[in-house]
């Protein structure tokens, strides 16, 4: 009995969460329509924000008595990106590094560590603990899943660095993991991290229903698959040095490469927080916006900086011939598109508390304007 309801409860949840949205693509694979359909009609007067400023703005005319409270009242309710990112980013990191211990083979769970703790931004477990907390969850709800989502990706960082795919040396500074232990037991380490992040998710998340953990799994893994992540690598590896490839395809590869895993923590953080269908839905397309805007960001950033700066190698996609946003578009082109995704993502948050959306905000701004 208990596996039928496990069966009824997975068949339920799926209905209610994993809904694909039915919308035409920005230039024909991507679901979200934006509101100018055309690059060229994308307005150039942008004013960059900064990504630290807060969600709730403060008169400078207010000057005394009770309009002075009220300016106080309101500066500490300000928002503060950089604390938030700084909290948020120990609690991860301390969340997996007792997820992930030295055991019995220590080979590979030494090489599993050496990656999965070599730093990084850690925005997709931010992403996952910002939208369960804006929807009501509490954080304690949603971190095995952030963990998960990190494991894997930084599983896809290591395989993707191998020689049979883009053969890298150096990622976040330091010598890629097969550099370090070898091909063969930097393919297993990533494989490793892609189980147990199944593992933990399923066995570690707390305060959640089964319906709703069950509803997580199912969306994580659709999102690394055929038809998420690994479909995206396909796709791109198949175009390498392929002069003919054009702006839907490569959004196809970069909506499933890296959108695809972006959006999954952002839903995962919705479903576990205990969000509606509508604010999944919502959250859903933010996500798919920002995961676009990311690989943008990326794809400039590799024509504008150095490897010192990026901690990896500089210049790669040039040097192998792969498309980029930038080599199709230009680069200033390039930069409008990601100003308009990331104008677009904010809308999908306008008829959430401001307040508990400036994290997902402020990541946002934080992704569109990153220096690495």
């Amino acid at each position: 009995m208990r596996s039928m309801n496990l069966v009824d409860s997975w068949a339920q949840a799926c209905l209610v969460f994993n809904q694909t949205l039915p919308y035409k693509s920005f230039n024909g694979f991507m679901k979200i329509p934006l509101k100018n359909p055309k690059i060229n009609s994308i307005s150039m007067k942008q004013t960059r924000v900064p990504f630290y400023s807060s969600c709730l703005s403060v008169s400078a005319i207010a000057t005394t008595g009770e309009d002075e409270k009220v300016v106080e009242e309101t500066q500490k309710k300000q928002f503060n990106f950089k604390v938030y990112v700084a909290e948020k980013a120990i609690t991860v990191n301390k969340a997996l590094d007792e997820a992930v211990k030295v055991k019995d083979p220590p080979v590979i769970h030494e090489a599993m560590r050496y990656s999965l703790l070599a730093g990084g931004k850690r925005v997709r477990p931010m992403l996952c603990l910002a939208a369960c907390e804006l929807v009501g969850g509490d954080q304690s709800n949603a971190m095995a899943a952030a963990c998960a989502v990190e494991m894997i990706h930084t599983m896809s960082l290591i395989h993707d660095d191998l020689p049979c795919m883009d053969n890298d040396d150096l990622r976040r500074g330091k010598p890629t993991n097969h550099k370090v232990y070898g091909e063969d037991v930097a393919v297993l380490a990533g494989d490793s991290l892609l189980a147990f992040a199944f593992e933990h998710i399923a066995t570690a998340t707390a305060g959640v229903s089964l319906s709703r953990i069950l509803a997580a799994v199912g969306e994580l893994a659709k999102s690394i698959g055929s038809e998420g992540l690994v479909a995206g690598q396909v796709v791109d590896l198949a175009c390498t040095g392929n002069p003919n490839v054009g702006l839907d395809t490569l959004e196809f590869i970069h909506i499933h490469k890296t959108a695809a895993l972006l959006e999954a923590a952002v839903v995962l953080g919705a479903i576990l927080g205990g969000g509606t269908e509508e604010e999944v839905d919502k959250l859903r397309r933010f996500a798919r916006c920002i995961g676009l805007l990311f690989q943008v960001v990326d794809d400039i950033l590799d024509v504008t900086k150095s490897s010192e700066e990026l901690g990896k190698t500089a210049g790669k996609d040039l040097t192998v011939d792969k498309t980029t946003y930038p080599k199709l578009l230009g680069l200033e082109k390039a930069k409008e598109f990601a100003a308009e995704l990331n104008r677009e993502a904010k809308q999908q948050l306008a008829e959430f508390d401001p307040h508990k959306a400036a994290p997902l905000i402020a990541l946002a701004d934080y992704i569109a304007y990153r220096e690495n």
